[in-house]
């Protein structure tokens, strides 16, 4: 947000600028009723409200929306991190029960933040399952069934795939900067984003933490809160890895809090940034019903 300044001060602050003009004495009764109207009430009219006009609120009014502007940018670059214009990935995806372990492969391409495409290519029953995010809409295809099923706005906070991510999470990082209110602090090696979500916005979150390296400028952990302060979920971002000449985690792990022994990980094999062949034609219903 930009501070605005009236044209009133900016004549007034130029002004004061103007080098004052010497008086003869032969010209006292002429010129000293012109100086006690024009020039001492120029020092308190001119002087003074500027002192308390454009320097104090400045302060007040850049200090708020830097921050925001900072935090904003950090935010920008912790999601544009895995996209680039575009990418191509291989990802092995790990869940972790008390009862039992599964291990997912899939492939994913994606075309900026609006969209995203995943196709499960094992274990064998899963192989074919595709999901397809468009901005904020998302389906699956399921190939046993022939069919493609679009997730309504009341499953959005399921499971995704039986992992410990939701459908939410897939379609939340278009929504981040502009569904909630931004704040920055930062210690000497760290960055943390606190998002309170705006008021018109629909979400189960009262709070969410966003803490970032400084050096270097790689995301650390997301932690999620509950309306009354509690922490829901942790989201790990670990083993830094060089991918298409890009640093960043190739692991993120997600762990709930409130079920002991649950945990998902997600392991990105290969990534390549702006690979050929990967358009808007990708991210069509009649590519996610495609066999292969």
């Amino acid at each position: 947000m930009k501070a605005l300044r009236s044209l009133q001060y900016i004549a007034l602050s130029f002004l004061l600028t103007q080098p004052l003009v010497a008086e003869e004495p032969s010209a006292a009764l002429n010129k000293e009723p012109s100086a006690a109207l024009n020039n001492e009430p120029s020092a308190a009219l001119h002087k003074e409200p500027s002192a308390v006009l454009n320097k104090e609120p400045s302060a007040v009014l850049n200090k708020e929306p830097d921050n925001e502007a900072r935090a904003r940018q950090v935010i920008k670059e912790m999601e544009q991190l895995y996209r680039g214009d575009s990418s191509s990935s291989i990802i092995t995806m790990k869940v972790k029960t008390p009862q039992y372990e599964r291990l997912l492969k899939m492939e994913g391409q994606s075309l900026g933040q609006e969209f995203a495409f995943f196709r499960f290519l094992s274990p064998k029953k899963d192989r074919g399952i595709a999901t397809l995010k468009r901005d904020q809409e998302m389906w699956n295809y399921f190939p046993k069934i022939n069919k493609v099923i679009k997730v309504p706005p009341s499953m959005m906070m399921g499971s995704w795939m039986g992992s410990d991510f939701t459908n939410d999470d897939l379609v939340k990082e278009t929504t981040l900067i502009d569904a909630y209110n931004l704040s920055l602090t930062e210690t000497e090696d760290q960055y943390q984003v606190t998002l309170t979500p705006k008021e018109q916005t629909v979400t189960v979150w009262g709070k969410i933490e966003y803490i970032v390296s400084k050096s270097p400028l790689l995301p650390m952990a997301e932690i999620f809160f509950d309306d009354e302060g509690e922490m829901i979920r942790r989201l790990e971002f670990k083993q830094p890895k060089e991918f298409d000449g890009k640093l960043m985690p190739s692991v993120m792990e997600m762990v709930p809090l409130r079920k002991e022994g649950y945990r998902t990980s997600i392991i990105y094999d290969e990534l390549v940034f702006n690979p050929p062949g990967v358009n808007q034609q990708t991210f069509s219903l009649r590519n996610l019903k495609s066999r292969f």
